[in-house]
């Protein structure tokens, strides 16, 4: 029922499945004129970010990217490697001189 059909369209958003996303929508017409509105070009279709936060900022890519980076230390879980990479960030912030705003090189 819903429950199953909520569920498919959180795996669709989560995986970036754009098409699925706009099929599995209330009004499909309606979902895909509101993504072209913003992301028009057909490759926009199949792009692992959408036009809110951009390919830089994206919540979901930066969550598949967290798990993929415990799945490869060997993390049991994704506060472990969120501890680890924030440890690894804060080591190499240190060593280029621990300066928030840097020259442009």
């Amino acid at each position: 029922g819903a429950r199953e059909w909520d569920d498919a369209l959180s795996r669709a958003r989560f995986e970036f499945r754009w098409e699925d996303q706009f099929n599995l929508s209330l009004d499909p017409e309606t979902a895909r004129s509101f993504h072209d509105e913003t992301l028009p070009a057909e490759g926009a279709k199949v792009a692992h970010f959408c036009s809110m936060c951009g390919p830089h900022f994206c919540s979901m890519k930066i969550t598949q990217e967290v798990r993929e980076y415990a799945k490869q230390q060997g993390l049991q879980d994704d506060s472990a490697a969120l501890a680890q990479g924030l440890r690894e960030k804060a080591a190499e912030f240190k060593k280029v001189g621990a300066q928030i705003y840097v020259p442009k090189t």
